[in-house]
Formats: structure tokens, C-alpha cells, sequence
């Protein structure tokens, strides 16, 4: 299992026309690509528990930042669900893990080998290059000199050593790389690999926000983040992407090794192979550059299946949901279902990429904020009755919010059967940082 860290779509698999990725693409084309998979949440801790837990975050409570070792207390049914892992290493697997995994690496023990990972998402350049704002790290810039001086770098040496190992028992080894993650540092060689003046820019309207509702708005006041206006005015959303790319061409490079190091030895012809991202991230539409919102740019991240059973360069558009990983996951090493979690398993499209498949994908962001995702339709529905709604065949960059309109209210009824009916109050942590403090605000008013 290979998890990336705020990797959106800027794969060359996934069409991007920029995006210089030949070992993802290479996984893509030897496995079943979900183009439009959504996370539980924009953001890393609370998608990452969904995914773990297979419980969505108004069932969890966890709608920002969570210790680890935290999470199995937080409710009845966070104690009652196993953990991924622990269900894996209770069917008898050998579970190693390295890197970003759970939000900060795994809980304690969960891992019956462990690699550890990095402090942060560091190195960090002394002086910042462009943006140098409390609450974040974004930055971007060529540094350090090395890709050995890369967490991300020894991520993948470890991981490799343990794929050349021989073991009496089923293994599940897990990989969490931490780039493109903030600061878009990474070494001078990956930001040559793009021009500048050859990228392509994403799609933005400049009145994009003017038909939001207020909670919209407020949720999405992110002031230590760049702005596109800001990007525009000093000349560097095209290096800002370059920054991005970079950081995207480094991590699946090393995702490279790892998998060419699995392709050479004993266990490429019974390995099961899953990769994914914890959600999108919004690189200058609706007028940011961050996620944590609920718009396709910063919910959308890669799934990719690959190995025995799974077919070959396939791609499946309808909208899946990225914590259904786990119940797929035990059907494919088929293991008997897992109790108590919420998650349903996509093994079903995996068997038969052209299946009809009528669920909507289900997105949280903070409590009581839901989008409702299918192919036609994005609908999203906040905690004080605002909405909106975008026809995706006629507006697939989610600009025009048509909430209001007569036309689509049985739409939106029909949508609303939906949300999520249980709305747990925020599982409290004394520990904020980066952008959480909005979520705070916003959960405490709802209290």
C-alpha cells in the first residue's frame, strides 16, 4: 500500500498534460485507475481515519487534527471498529509500515515492523523562498541539494529492503511518502524538468465566488495561503505549479524504486498493490491554493489497484469513495468481511469496470458540511441549510452554483436522502496547527 501525501490529479496517467510521472503511469497502465475518487475529508487526519477505520468523520467525530494513538478512543465506535492493520495482522499478516501512514505515522504496536517517519515535512530552507506565512508551511523553491537529504529518500530504501526479504507469511507492507506535501521543496534537478512558460495553467473564473453562500465563504477565508489573485498580481501561479510538479516527478520517482524493487523479486506475481492520495489539493481554482474545501479540486485524489485478479490498464469513472480501500482491500486477499465499519468494498467494479454503479460518494468537511458526489451532480449542503449545487456534465469545473433554481429541486431532494444522519460533536484535541484553527471556530458554533 503506497499513499501519497496531497497528490491531486497532476499525474501524466491521469491526463495532465504537464505532469511528468512514468512510474505511476506505469502502475496505471499494469492495473484499474479510479479516476474520480473522493476522500472523507480535505484534509489529512480525518481522511486518513476514515480510510483506517472505514468510518466516515461525522460517525468518528475526527474533523481535524487527531493523535494517532487517539483515535480507537474517541466514540463506542471507533473502539468497536479494527483498524485496518490490525484486522490484516490478526488474519495472520505480517504488517510492516514506513512513512506517512495513520496522520502522524501509526498508532503504537500496530506495526510489527516500522520504519518510522520523519518530524514534519521537512528539510526546510532557512529562509523561506516566496511565502513566509504563521500557519503554513507553503512554500517553493529548489532545496535542499540531495535527494538523500529527503525523508522520502530513505522512505523508499527501507521499503525496498524489507520487498527483498523472504517471509513465512503473507505480508502487508505500507509506504507513506510525503511529498508534493508543503514546502514544494525538493532538489534544483526536478524543478528542470518543467518550463515555466510551457505549463498549463488550471481552468479559474474570477467571479467563480461570487454565487457561494457566506458559510462558504467563511470557511474558505484561508489568509495564510497564496491567493490566485495574489499568484496573479506577482507573477507566480506558473511557479507555484512548477513547485507542485517538481515535487510530484521526485515522490514518483521513489515510488518507482519501490515498485521496480517489487518487480524484481519473489513476491511480484502474488502482490496486491494499492495507491492512493488522502484527497485533492486546489492549485488556484476557486481562487486558493490549499484543500480543505468541499469542491471536486481539493476532494478528487488518485486510486489505483494493481496485481493477481485485476485488470490490466482499465479506468473506472463513476464516483467511488477512498475509505472503501479497507472492505476492497480484504476482498481481493479474500479475508471474511470486517464488522462494525461503514465502508463499502469497490471489489465489485475491480471484477467488472463497466458495472452500473448508482452510490454517490459522500464528503465531510468539518461537522455537519457534506458534498454528495455522483456523476451528474455535485451537491453541497453546510450546517446552517446553505447549499449549493453544480450540474457536472454542463459545469465540470464546478463554477456556477445553480442551488437556487427551480429546476433542479427534486434533484436536490432526491441528493439531501444522503447526508449523513449522524453528526457526532468534534472528538476534542488540545493541539492545533497549520490551517486547523477555522475548524475550531466553526465546530465550536455548531456546538
Amino acid at each position: 500500500m503506497i499513499a501519497v501525501d496531497d497528490l491531486n490529479n497532476f499525474v501524466g496517467g491521469m491526463g495532465h498534460p504537464d505532469a511528468i510521472t512514468p512510474n505511476m503511469d506505469k502502475l496505471i497502465k499494469s492495473g484499474l485507475l479510479f479516476t474520480n475518487a473522493q476522500s472523507q475529508s480535505p484534509m489529512c487526519s480525518p481522511s486518513r481515519t476514515a480510510i483506517m477505520t472505514g468510518l466516515r468523520p461525522s460517525t468518528t467525530g475526527i474533523y481535524g487534527f487527531i493523535t494517532d494513538n487517539n483515535i480507537k478512543e474517541t466514540n463506542q465506535a471507533t473502539r468497536n471498529a479494527k483498524m485496518m492493520h490490525q484486522y490484516f495482522k490478526e488474519q495472520g499478516y505480517h504488517t510492516m509500515g514506513v512513512g506517512k501512514i495513520y496522520h502522524n505515522h501509526a498508532p503504537d504496536n500496530l506495526f510489527d515492523e516500522s520504519g518510522g517517519r520523519a518530524k514534519g515535512f521537512g528539510p526546510y530552507a532557512k529562509q523561506n523562498f516566496h511565502w513566509d506565512k504563521e500557519k503554513t508551511s507553503t512554500d517553493w523553491g529548489p532545496f535542499p541539494e540531495m535527494d538523500s537529504q529527503m525523508p522520502d529518500y530513505n522512505t523508499a530504501k527501507w521499503a525496498s529492503e524489507r520487498l527483498n526479504r523472504e517471509y513465512e507469511q503473507p505480508f502487508f507492507l505500507s509506504v507513506g511518502f510525503l511529498r508534493p506535501h508543503v514546502p514544494w521543496y525538493v532538489p534544483q534537478k526536478w524543478f528542470d524538468l518543467y518550463d515555466t512558460a510551457a505549463l498549463h495553467l488550471p481552468p479559474y473564473l474570477e467571479t467563480d465566488r461570487d454565487d457561494l453562500p457566506e458559510i462558504a465563504l467563511a470557511i474558505d477565508d484561508l489568509p495564510m495561503m497564496p491567493t490566485t489573485e495574489w499568484a496573479l498580481a506577482n507573477n507566480q501561479w506558473k511557479n507555484i505549479l512548477q513547485g507542485y510538479l517538481a515535487s510530484v516527478s521526485f515522490v514518483d520517482h521513489y515510488i518507482g524504486e519501490v515498485l521496480n524493487t517489487l518487480e524484481k523479486s519473489k513476491h511480484a506475481d502474488n502482490t496486491i498493490v494499492v495507491l492512493w492520495s488522502d484527497h485533492g489539493y486546489r492549485l488556484g481554482e476557486k481562487n486558493t491554493f490549499a484543500k480543505v474545501a468541499l469542491w471536486n479540486s481539493a476532494t478528487a485524489a488518485p486510486l489505483v489497484f494493481a496485481g493477481p485478479g485485476i485488470p490490466k490498464n482499465k479506468k473506472v469513472d463513476v464516483p467511488v469513495e477512498l475509505f472503501s480501500i479497507y472492505p476492497t482491500l480484504t476482498d481481493l486477499a479474500n479475508l471474511p468481511s470486517v464488522a462494525h465499519i461503514e465502508a463499502e468494498s469497490i471489489y465489485p467494479l475491480i471484477k467488472n469496470p463497466k458495472l452500473k454503479w448508482e452510490k454517490p460518494a459522500i464528503v465531510t468537511w468539518a461537522r455537519n458540511n457534506h458534498a454528495i458526489v455522483t456523476k451528474d451532480y455535485r451537491y453541497i449542503h453546510y450546517e446552517d441549510g446553505s447549499e449549493e449545487l453544480y450540474a457536472l456534465k454542463k459545469d465540470p469545473n464546478e463554477w456556477f452554483n445553480v442551488a437556487d433554481k427551480k429546476k433542479y429541486t427534486e434533484v436536490k431532494e432526491r441528493l439531501s436522502q444522503f447526508l449523513p444522519k449522524v453528526n457526532v460533536k468534534w472528538a476534542k484535541e488540545s493541539k492545533y496547527d497549520n490551517n486547523d484553527y477555522f475548524i475550531k471556530q466553526k465546530i465550536e458554533q455548531s456546538e
